[in-house]
């Protein structure tokens, strides 16, 4: 939310109710220098997450329960940023670190698109969901460095859990550095379509949701994809847990 509008200024009011970028100052034909500043900044910020390096000691430190590491067949950030394809396989020597179930749960905390947004949201998310899920196998966390959303389905499958749940860094915005997103696939397994998943976004502190109703809504996903046995548009989520198949 922007600051309190100030008198004479008509942009003041709209500008308080958004983060959005309007009614900006202009010198001539150019963007004021305090507009072009913030943006510089913001993109700055925007370049730094997108590079930041995932500190998986840190990560499993605050983690409710046993971890193990692996990493995505991109061998390191210029290839992952080139090769998406490479971020959705394991690579070979991290198959052996996986534990097999079978497991209700694998949750995965990777480092996406922001390891600055798993690190700031991560943990606060993932604790009380945990804790509300005292009923269910969860397999060890896995700690995915280089990944992307699809990496889950590998892990998932290889752990033989019926549920992946991972957790990781949104693309950056000129608005937000450190959005986490959570992506829910029931059955995960080589060749999911994200038509076959369930997200929850925009986990972050500046008028994001907030980590207590992100895990609450986690929950209720959990729990309705495991009792409908579907994911995805297959499963109509009333925010209830009340699954309505499609």
């Amino acid at each position: 939310m922007a600051d309190a509008p100030a008198k004479g200024d008509p942009w003041s009011l709209p500008r308080s109710f958004t983060a959005a970028r309007i009614g900006l100052t202009r010198t001539g034909d150019a963007l004021g220098v305090g507009p072009m500043l913030d943006f510089q900044m913001a993109h700055a910020q925007a370049r730094d997450a997108v590079h930041a390096v995932l500190d998986p000691a840190a990560i499993a430190a605050g983690l409710p329960m046993e971890s193990v590491k692996v990493r995505s067949r991109a061998g390191d950030r210029s290839a992952y940023l080139r090769r998406p394809d490479l971020g959705r396989l394991l690579d070979p020597e991290s198959v052996a670190a996986l534990p097999r179930g079978p497991f209700d749960i694998v949750f995965v905390v990777a480092d996406g698109l922001s390891a600055r947004a798993v690190h700031a949201h991560a943990a606060a998310v993932l604790c009380p969901a945990v804790a509300a899920l005292p009923d269910m196998s969860i397999a060890p966390a896995v700690i995915a460095t280089q990944a992307r959303v699809a990496l889950a389905d590998d892990i998932g499958e290889r752990m033989g859990a019926a549920l992946s749940v991972i957790l990781l860094g949104e693309r950056p915005g000129l608005t937000t550095p450190d959005s986490l997103g959570i992506y829910v696939t029931y059955g995960p397994r080589g060749g999911r379509r994200d038509s076959e998943r369930n997200c929850i976004s925009n986990i972050h502190a500046r008028g994001g949701l907030a980590h207590e109703e992100a895990a609450a809504q986690l929950v209720r996903l959990v729990r309705a994809a495991l009792g409908a046995g579907v994911s995805g548009v297959g499963l109509d989520y009333d925010g209830f847990g009340q699954p309505i198949l499609t």
